[in-house]
Formats: structure tokens, C-alpha cells, sequence
């Protein structure tokens, strides 16, 4: 295991991170990195500006004070269950309160891990489990999920299960919410606060199959949203509107750190309607909004039906997915107040390029995915790419500081420290880039990443299923889909229906089910015995099965 002794680690809280003494050197002396954390600014906040609204959702509106007080509170109450750097799980909708469970993580210094709510059984067990939760938040149920349920049967598969705490309604055996905000009397002093350590960990799809997690620091956040500030014409009374999930790093964000390093106001939607975010822009005044395609396709659809051009609204940059150029020409058209641009990042290295929001880069908006702002990126030979292209390196002070795991990094960074992010990529003026394909096996509907390999793992155990590749096709609306290649077992194969409720039953979340079937005979392999699926992408482009080697 590395150590604070291990060249290019340090150990920090407890825990061994990437470092980089130049160029932690230059972060701080850019301001990008400062010697201070969320913490301090929310109690600076609360005495400065008592009244101002930080977060809006429904009829909820929280003030600096009020969310100053209730994090208190429960930071109070996490303290008095569990020893500072401990990590608390939240498995949250777009809630107000799970604003108050990541400041409380902060008072208190612990890591905070934000869980997507579609996850299931399977996936649950995995995170919680390799992530070493003490404390899960998660909503008593939520689009008709019994999570209380989910967790205990999680829980009971667990030699050392987490904590278990219930938001918005029956706690059943579980801890209520409304219990940890109970004044107690606890009054543990709260720790001092290290800006460069771990402050959120985020597990993203890995093309082995198994998730990983991506840690990031308080310092690493703080020059995320620095950048935001600057590209994206943030100022005081700012507000975004918020309908990406708090458990995505995007999401995250724009909910937890905006409001109190932005001087802005987050507007939370609980789930997406694009009538109620033409609703909330016009009556909230929103100025900035975030998401991937089908986001944009959606409000410029409603607010066209409404009638409105949403004249408050600064700055749409949409990612996380295909991107038509023409959807931004024809929303920049529409939206007149409101510059609108593509824009490319990770969880791993957030917002790498800040997009083309200038006035004369409105061309560039449209067909390039932006400039870099605070990452250095270069493009590496890859096979995978054609002349002219390579795969994205990039790093940054906004970038992770590692996985979870040290030995998940081997493959991740070249020797300069570069993240091999696994897209290919060419410039162009030398300026912009343009993300044109992907060396990783990874597929991104409605700007989620699917691991391919995890769910064909999974899908092997089918009695139907002999062979099965999963591949990403283009899709108008969700960027693409997840077609299954199936060599079945005997004629009568499995069907979408069929793959459906196998990976139900598995406790797999349904955002990773395959929407297409295609039946073969074999599928394309190389000498070695690798499935080709640059070949089968092909074939299902020109509507026919590849002939095998």
C-alpha cells in the first residue's frame, strides 16, 4: 500500500493521494487552491449574509443561517456515531437536505459519497462495501422504490453494514432523519480542516467491470467551481437551475459548492420535466443551467410551446453525451439571451474544456467541444484513433487525486501525471476540441456511463445467452443506446423483456439494460480470441452481420 513515503503520494487524513509539489506549488499560488474549506465559508456566510437564499426545492427555500444551523446539528450528530474521516453515504433525489448531510460531512471532516438513487441491490452492496460506508441517507422510497427495504436486505448480505438513515417518511428499523436533528447536547469539537484531503469519493463505470472510485479534495472542488466562475459568466445572485443528479460530480456542484463559493442560489429539481424547468427559470429568475442532449432538446421544445425565449438564462453548456451541432445553433438561436456551447469533461477531470462561450465563438460552440480552461491536454497516439486524432491526456488542479484503490491507477496515468481519459480527440485551430470517439469501452446514454463489460458479465449467467457483446449505437435522443449481440444457446434467443428481468432479479440497476437485441450466429474475433467490436459497430451501422475471421 502506498505511503507518505511512496514517490508521487502523500498521505493526508488518514489517506494516500496523488501529489505533485510543483504543481500543488502553482495551484495555490494562482488562488486556484486555498488554505481553507467549505467549512469556513459557510460559517462566514451565515454570519455575513444570514438571509440569503442558497437553496430552492418546491416550497423549501434555505437561508445561509438556517442550512448553518441544520448542518451544525447533524454534523453534531455524526460525530457523536463515528470518528472524523469516516465515510457518509447519501443515495438521494435533488433534496435540500442532502445540501445539509454534505455540509455536515464537511464540519464534521468526513468523506462524503453521493450514490446515484437508481442503483440497486447489487450495485449498492458493491459501493458500500468497497467504499467502507459507517452511514447511508437514502429517501424512504422514491418513484415507487422501497429503498428502506432495499437496504436492509443489502445490509443483511453485509459483515459490517452501514447505518442506515430514512428521509421523508417511515424510518421502519432504520434511524429517522428528524432524530439526528434533535439538539442532544452533543457538542464535539469539530475537527480542523485540511484542504488537500479527500473530500468526496465517486464511483464511475470502469471498462473492467467493477467501479472505481474517483476521490477528489476540497481544494480540487474549489478549482472546479474557480473555473466555472471565470468561462461561464458567473456573478453574486446567480442562479442554477439543477435537474442533473447531486450524485453525479456536475450535479454535485452546482447544489453543494456554487451557492456558498458563487454567491448564487441553486434551484433543485426532484426529477426532470421540461415544462416545470421553463416554469421554474421564468419564476426563479434562473440564469444557468447545465445537462446532457436530451435536457436541451427537451427545454427548447417546452419553452418553444410556452412561448418564451427564458430571457434570464446566461448559459446553457451541455455534454455528457452526442451533441448535434445543430441543436446548439438552433437553441442559441432561439434562447437570443443565452450563449449555448458543448462542452467535455469526467468525473475524473471535471469541466476539461469550459467550452466556447465568447461572443465571436459562436461557430465553435456548435462544432467543437471547447477550449481547455484550467487543464493542460495533449493528444497521445492511440491505435484506436485515425490520423490526425489521439487519445485525450489532460490534467489539472481540478482533476482527482486518485482512485480509492491505488492499484486501479497503474493504467489510468502516464509518467507526467497526464489521465488518460480514454476518448479520442483532434484539435482544431489548434484551440478546440473535438471529442470523435472512444478508446475505453464505454457507453453514455442520457449522459450516464454504462460499463459494457459489467452487464455482459452478468448477462453470461442468462441460460439462453451463449456469447454476448453490448455495444454503444448512435441515438437521436439519449446520444446513444446499448445494443446486446447475442449468440444464443439454441433459436429461440432472449429479448429486450427477457434481458429486462433477468438483470431485475440480479439487482441491477435498469438504466443499464440493453434497449436493442440482435441475434448472430458468432461474433467477430481476433486471432487471440477477442471479440471485435469496432466490427459489430460496423455491421449494425450498415443494418448487416460482419463475416467471422
Amino acid at each position: 500500500m502506498p505511503n507518505e513515503t511512496t514517490p508521487g503520494r502523500r498521505l493526508i487524513a488518514g489517506r494516500s493521494i496523488r501529489w505533485d509539489e510543483g504543481r500543488a506549488g502553482r495551484a495555490y499560488d494562482q488562488g486556484l487552491w486555498i488554505r481553507e474549506t467549505l467549512a469556513d465559508s459557510l460559517q462566514r456566510a451565515a454570519a455575513a449574509t444570514p438571509q440569503r437564499v442558497l437553496l430552492v426545492e418546491g416550497g423549501q427555500r434555505i437561508d445561509c443561517a438556517g442550512l448553518h444551523l441544520q448542518a451544525t446539528r447533524l454534523a453534531h450528530a455524526l460525530l457523536a456515531r463515528m470518528p472524523t474521516g469516516s465515510v457518509v453515504s447519501f443515495m438521494l433525489p435533488n433534496w435540500h437536505e442532502a445540501a445539509v448531510i454534505y455540509l455536515a460531512a464537511t464540519l464534521a471532516g468526513m468523506v462524503v459519497n453521493p450514490i446515484l438513487p437508481s442503483l440497486r441491490d447489487r450495485e449498492l452492496q458493491f459501493v458500500l462495501q468497497d467504499a467502507g460506508t459507517r452511514l447511508i441517507f437514502i429517501p424512504a422510497s422514491f418513484r415507487q422504490h422501497d429503498y428502506a427495504a432495499m437496504l436492509s436486505r443489502v445490509g443483511a448480505q453485509m459483515q459490517a453494514p452501514p447505518q442506515v438513515v430514512v428521509l421523508r417518511g417511515s424510518a421502519g428499523p432504520h434511524i429517522a432523519y428528524e432524530t439526528l436533528l434533535q439538539d442532544t447536547g452533543f457538542r464535539a469539537p469539530f475537527p480542523d480542516q485540511e484542504p488537500d484531503a479527500v473530500r468526496m469519493v465517486l464511483y464511475t463505470s470502469g471498462t473492467t467491470g467493477r467501479s472505481k472510485g474517483v476521490l477528489h479534495t476540497h481544494n480540487s472542488l474549489h478549482a472546479l467551481i474557480c473555473q466555472i466562475r471565470q468561462h461561464w459568466r458567473v456573478e453574486p445572485g446567480d442562479r442554477f437551475l439543477v435537474p442533473s443528479p447531486i450524485s453525479h460530480i456536475g450535479g454535485s456542484i452546482y447544489a453543494f459548492e456554487g451557492p456558498l463559493l458563487l454567491g448564487a442560489t441553486a434551484v433543485l429539481m426532484e426529477r426532470w420535466d421540461a415544462d416545470e424547468a421553463v416554469r421554474l427559470i421564468e419564476a426563479e429568475g434562473c440564469t444557468h443551467m447545465a445537462g446532457a442532449t436530451p435536457f436541451l432538446e427537451q427545454l427548447l421544445a417546452a419553452a418553444r410551446h410556452a412561448g418564451t425565449r427564458l430571457p434570464t438564462l446566461k448559459v446553457f453548456v451541455c455534454g455528457g453525451a452526442s451533441v448535434p451541432p445543430s441543436l446548439i445553433r438552433s437553441a442559441a438561436s432561439y434562447l437570443e439571451g443565452a450563449v449555448v456551447t458543448r462542452v467535455y469533461g469526467s468525473t475524473e477531470v471535471p469541466v476539461t474544456t469550459v467550452g466556447s462561450t465568447r461572443p465571436d465563438e459562436a461557430e465553435q460552440a456548435a462544432d467543437t467541444d471547447g477550449r481547455p480552461g484550467l487543464a493542460e491536454i495533449r493528444l497521445v497516439g492511440h491505435d484506436s484513433a485515425p490520423a490526425g486524432e489521439g487519445e485525450v491526456h489532460a490534467r489539472g488542479p481540478q482533476m482527482l487525486v486518485g482512485y480509492l484503490h491505488p492499484e486501479d491507477e497503474a493504467s489510468s496515468f502516464d509518467e507526467e501525471g497526464y489521465f488518460r481519459t480514454g476518448d479520442l480527440a483532434r484539435f482544431v485551430d489548434e484551440t478546440y476540441l473535438v471529442i470523435t470517439g472512444r478508446a475505453k469501452d464505454i457507453i453514455i446514454r442520457n449522459g450516464e456511463n454504462i460499463s459494457p463489460k459489467e452487464v455482459e458479465d452478468i448477462l453470461l449467467g442468462h441460460p439462453q445467452i451463449a456469447e454476448i457483446a453490448i455495444v454503444g449505437v448512435p441515438d437521436a435522443r439519449t446520444g446513444e443506446r446499448a445494443c446486446a449481440v447475442i449468440v444464443p444457446r439454441s433459436a429461440a434467443g432472449p429479448d429486450v423483456a427477457g434481458l429486462r428481468n433477468f438483470l431485475r432479479e440480479q439487482g441491477v440497476a435498469m438504466f443499464k439494460a440493453p434497449e436493442q437485441v440482435v441475434l448472430w450466429d458468432a461474433l467477430p474475433k481476433n486471432d487471440a480470441g477477442k471479440v471485435l467490436k469496432h466490427r459489430i459497430r460496423a455491421a449494425l451501422a450498415a443494418n448487416e452481420r460482419p463475416p467471422t475471421p
